[in-house]
């Protein structure tokens, strides 16, 4: 069967949903999607295109594969400009840019020298390697399950006396390649293991670090797709064939037509579309917005919670260790996110700490600090489910503007390094973000302690069971079913050597049950405010403006600004973009909807812009439009406490007493002896 007709068969198979590949000659374009609010730009992922995660505040980046793609997005009432004409041409010339740069340096300025991208086999031999550089400092971790294509998920854990997995250490977690096509992902993350063996001894913030907490490093974790990803040959076409885009794992998904089931992973009729995308599959709000139902769609959810081998192998690792710090690296959009991942589940209890240390990492490689949702709705997400179950901080790095995998030099050495074109030159870079991380997994205001003694030769274990509800789960049909429940394991445990020991754990309330974080008003919202209509009507695609003003403390304390504009005519629509003093788009509403409403979350005070687009007929029916505002929403923090269940146990297993701990982010409990019976 040829590439063509296989291409046929894939679009018209039952349940494909995805981009549409490009027909012979058609050019692969990136077009910035014109979305100016997380609602729009929710929508922009929803229409089953081909996503890039690149996005800002005025709206998102799609490939767009073909006319048939465009229509999609047209047909949904979206707008937007070309950055890239032809990706195949740039990706071409970033390649050849590679070979040139490799070509011309001894070694990068990097902690390893490298000078160009590394194959799964190269990873895994570095990572030997540094195993027997550094007997000590090292451990080799294998993973507990095999991909579907069987091989082995590899990482290293980097502390003193490393072996010694049950130290108490506070630890944190690196990883990379959730999606294949994402080539920096897995750099950064090995680059970021050379900084800390290379530093121990010699740099005084490397050698803290190492001594006082433990790095976990998984550099790959869609090992399978990660190889057929950079196997591949350069097609150019970025279509269902070409496999050097593949972003899923090689999962076959039950929903999978029997005509797509057969073949290897990276030679099938379905081509780099079959799979489960693993950032869409974690179990926490699984289900929900921001992940495909469709078996073909680059953003495939998987047929269940947690259903694949990637996955369960994070979870589990997590589940074991106390990961009280986490990075999962991507490319691209210049973004350090945050949960919520969702707009419905609203800011996390403890957002203001949260976002901080957001701040803290994109002062130094000039990011956007947001929360997930601030760029589209997502479910599945691995850094979600970790927060909201285990309590640790987990944030997901973006990285770079250029594309999945650009020229080596600017998406690597200068993202990393901090150095011309990145966004971070002269401000430290990755390598500056994630030593700030790092060093608050040092920190004891981010996660909790529990102190006490033992005596030596003793196994204290922390744990709890639980289980946890789902998104409610979206059906392919757009019905939307009940939530599906899951099981959480969460046991770790610390080795004794007698007398005093202190035991960095996360907190023993999961944030999933302790409420969400907010604010009490201190002042009543702004009264509603009317829009005044200038005189005359712009013609089709043309536009007027008018202002309005938002008061602050302490007159009136506004947490939201809700601009609505509406019109009599059904036929007719007007879109709103909004602009703060300096000029910039703070909000928009640019859908097909009457009335467009466009939402401002905490604005500051000051005179605002309303820009009235008259997209369609406005000339015959035009427009009229308020501000409401109002005001914060008190924090609903439950009042609920959880408990570790505290163990303490003979290194044969045999268990000498057991209690229970509860204790909060940034704080300390002392048990007393830990391993003391109880009286009865």
């Amino acid at each position: 069967m040829t590439v063509a007709l296989a291409a046929a068969v894939v679009l018209t198979g039952a349940g494909v949903s995805a981009a549409t590949p490009s027909p012979s000659g058609e050019k692969v374009q990136v077009v910035h999607v014109n979305a100016k609010t997380p609602a729009e730009r929710t929508k922009v992922n929803n229409l089953g295109l081909d996503t890039t995660e690149h996005g800002d505040a005025s709206g998102v980046e799609v490939l767009l594969h073909s006319a048939a793609d465009a229509k999609r997005l047209r047909d949904a009432g979206f707008t937007w400009r070309v950055e890239d004409a032809d990706l195949a041409a740039t990706m071409r010339k970033a390649r050849a840019a590679d070979k040139a740069y490799a070509a011309s340096v001894a070694a990068s300025g990097l902690p390893s020298g490298r000078t160009s991208y590394r194959t799964l086999d190269e990873v895994n031999a570095e990572l030997a390697q540094l195993a027997a550089t550094y007997p000590t400092l090292v451990k080799p971790l294998t993973l507990e399950r095999k991909s579907v294509e069987g091989r082995d998920v590899k990482g290293i854990e980097i502390t003193t006396n490393a072996a010694n997995v049950d130290d108490g250490k506070p630890v944190m977690l690196m990883m990379g390649a959730h999606h294949a096509r994402e080539w920096p992902s897995v750099e950064h993350s090995m680059e970021w293991a050379y900084e800390l063996l290379k530093g121990y001894g010699t740099d005084a913030r490397a050698t803290n670090i190492v001594q006082k907490t433990r790095t976990i490093i998984v550099p790959v974790v869609n090992v399978d797709g990660f190889v057929i990803s950079r196997s591949a040959a350069p097609i150019g076409d970025f279509g269902t064939f070409d496999y050097e885009m593949k972003r899923k794992n090689c999962t076959i998904s039950a929903n999978t037509p029997a005509a797509y089931r057969t073949g290897t992973c990276n030679a099938n009729l379905a081509g780099r579309l079959r799979g489960t995308d693993p950032n869409r599959n974690y179990p926490g709000f699984w289900g929900g917005n921001g992940a495909s139902t469709s078996w073909s769609s680059d953003t495939y959810r998987g047929d269940g919670p947690g259903d694949t081998p990637e996955v369960d192998n994070i979870k589990r690792l997590i589940s074991s260790r106390q990961v009280t710090n986490l990075i999962t690296n991507h490319t691209f959009s210049n973004l350090v996110l945050r949960p919520p991942s969702l707009l419905s589940t609203g800011y996390s209890p403890d957002e203001p700490q949260y976002k901080a240390l957001g701040k803290s990492m994109t002062d130094a490689n000039s990011y956007s600090n947001w929360a997930s949702f601030q760029l589209y709705d997502t479910s599945g997400s691995v850094e979600d489910w970790s927060y909201w179950q285990t309590g640790g901080f987990g944030f997901t790095f973006e990285i770079g503007t250029e594309g999945f995998h650009p020229e080596y030099q600017n998406a690597v050495v200068a993202e990393y390094l901090g150095l011309e074109p990145a966004a971070g030159a002269g401000k430290g870079g990755n390598r500056e973000a994630y030593y700030r991380m790092a060093e608050a997994t040092v920190d004891k205001a981010f996660h909790s302690t529990i102190t006490g003694t033992a005596p030596a030769g003793r196994v204290l274990t922390v744990s709890k069971s639980f289980q946890t509800l789902t998104s409610p789960v979206n059906q392919p049909d757009g019905s939307v079913g009940a939530p599906v429940a899951y099981q959480n394991d969460l046991s770790s445990s610390l080795k004794t050597t007698g007398g005093k020991f202190s035991w960095a754990v996360n907190p023993s309330t999961r944030p999933v049950v302790a409420g969400r974080w907010g604010r009490d008003p201190a002042a009543p919202a702004q009264p509603t405010q009317a829009l005044t209509n200038p005189a005359g009507t712009p013609g089709t695609f043309e536009s007027e403006t008018t202002t309005f003003t938002i008061g602050g403390m302490p007159q009136y304390d506004n947490f939201k600004a809700e601009v609505r504009v509406q019109w009599p005519d059904a036929n007719v629509d007007w879109d709103v973009v909004i602009y703060n003093e300096a000029g910039e788009v703070v909000g928009s509403a640019e859908t097909l909807a009457d009335p467009e409403v466009a939402l401002l979350i905490e604005p500051v005070p000051g005179t605002y812009t309303v820009e009235l687009i008259n997209y369609d007929g406005g000339e015959t029916s035009d427009w009229t439009g308020e501000v409401r505002f109002g005001g914060p929403d008190p924090a609903n923090y439950t009042g609920v406490k959880e408990a570790w269940t505290l163990t303490c146990s003979t290194t044969g297993g045999a268990m000498v007493s057991q209690r229970s701990v509860i204790v909060d982010r940034g704080k300390t409990v002392d048990v007393g002896n830990a391993c003391k019976k109880a009286k009865g």
